[in-house]
């Protein structure tokens, strides 16, 4: 596999403390940052608006964003920027909000300001922006020439999230280790860029297996806590650095192509992302011939209660037609699990998935 990655590995500036959009201001007076268009959600910004500063000479302006990440909104937010004369765009709000700001401030050419409300992903880490039509269907992704100048996170908002982001957030995360560790293993010398992603993933893994549960737990009481904030700071932060230094060698592999073959499934289409991702983890595994591994995690997975069998992702073992169905779109031409080996079918998968199915009622 080619080893050549580009390093795009942290925004200009990064905080994660209690108060910090207080700071605002202040943070922002040696950008000359005067007139800041505040991108957000309906949600989003009823979560974070008691914590932005009451009292500020910064021009807050309000702008609400349609739902999705297109091209098209991107354009409509950068020309409003542009006609307000704004100083940089500040996004407020989950994966979606965060990729469409990021867009819009290349767009614009002005500097990004990102407030994450959700624990669940590591968009805001990443300069990097997924697109999708007016219909929520994925159409591609782009990687920008700048980085983010700002991430801030205010851990008091994502601890008000719904508790399902944050789990959801840890199984995607828990995938960097095994998605990026099959592809860096491969190396007999990895760059020093390489090194670091693979230190980052493994720091993923063993995180959020100690504190993963007592994050889930702290977030439930809406208790602020050392293994909460820790959780988090490994989504947003920890994990953004695998893809940063890794390029190519620290984002998907197998455990992804099978969340996308998932998708092909409407019985799944409730679930969150990181629910899918959960489920395609062990199905990596199996695929490696590694179900010791798969067996392992089985507890912290119950714990979490994470999906590792068909039913919990509303899915029959019985129904033949729908996994071979999954098992195709996972390995469609262009997806990443074909990054694992050569030559991987549908047939693997659905025999993957068939083997987990019999592991698991043997357990």
């Amino acid at each position: 596999m080619e080893q050549r990655v580009i390093v795009r590995g942290a925004p200009a500036l990064y905080h994660c403390e209690a108060g910090i959009l207080d700071k605002l201001e202040l943070l922002l007076q040696p950008y000359a940052c005067k007139r800041v268009l505040v991108v957000h959600g309906d949600r989003s910004l009823e979560a974070a608006k008691p914590f932005f500063p009451q009292q500020t000479k910064l021009k807050l302006l309000y702008l609400r964003y349609n739902g999705e990440c297109t091209l098209e909104e991107a354009r409509r937010i950068a020309r409003y920027a542009q006609t307000e004369q704004a100083d940089g765009i500040l996004g407020v709000g989950g994966g979606k909000v965060m990729d469409v700001v990021k867009a819009a401030a290349n767009e614009s050419r002005l500097d990004a300001i990102l407030v994450p409300t959700l624990a669940s992903n590591c968009a805001a880490w990443t300069p990097l922006s997924v697109f999708y039509n007016e219909h929520g269907q994925f159409t591609k992704y782009t990687i920008f020439p700048k980085s983010t100048l700002m991430v801030l996170v205010e851990p008091r908002i994502a601890l008000q999230a719904p508790v399902a982001y944050l789990r959801a957030g840890i199984a995607d995360t828990l995938a960097k280790w095994y998605e990026a560790d099959l592809l860096i293993r491969k190396l007999a010398h990895p760059s020093a860029a390489v090194q670091i992603a693979h230190h980052a993933a493994r720091l993923c893994q063993s995180t959020l297996l100690e504190h993963g549960r007592q994050s889930i737990q702290d977030a439930e009481a809406k208790q602020l806590s050392d293994a909460f904030v820790q959780v988090a700071e490994t989504i947003i932060m920890t994990g953004g650095m695998v893809g940063g230094f890794g390029d190519h060698l620290g984002r998907i592999a197998g455990a992804h192509s099978v969340h996308n073959g998932l998708t092909a499934a409407p019985a799944t289409h409730g679930l969150l992302h990181g629910d899918k991702v959960a489920y395609g983890i062990l199905v990596q595994l199996v695929l490696e011939s590694n179900l010791p591994e798969a067996r392992r995690l089985l507890p912290f997975y119950r714990d979490m209660h994470l999906p590792y069998r068909l039913t919990d992702l509303g899915l029959s073992g019985q129904d033949e037609a729908t996994l071979k169905n999954i098992a195709s779109a996972a390995t469609h031409p262009n997806e990443s699990i074909h990054l694992m080996k050569d030559g991987i079918t549908a047939d693997d998968v659905y025999q993957a998935m068939t083997a987990l199915e019999d592991a698991i009622a043997k357990s």
